[in-house]
């Protein structure tokens, strides 16, 4: 099996999972959360990219990102 990368950093990642609230986090816990968010940010993403092409547009505004999270 292939070694998977993320395109988000760990040290963010451990970041982010110490503002909410852990004391320590493993490097699994770190890695997994990693895999989740960059999924998460796949789909909200092509999404975006869905809603921007459906309004006639190239590019991706805010407001396309807003409303594929939400979905």
């Amino acid at each position: 099996m292939g070694r998977k990368t993320s395109t988000i950093p760990k040290a963010s990642v451990a970041r982010i999972l110490m503002k909410a609230g852990a004391k320590r986090v493993s490097s699994g816990a770190v890695d997994t959360f990693a895999e989740v968010l960059t999924d998460l940010g796949v789909k909200i993403s092509s999404r975006a990219s869905q809603i921007a092409k459906h309004a006639g547009r190239k590019t991706v505004h805010e407001g396309d990102v807003r409303l594929a999270a939400k979905h």
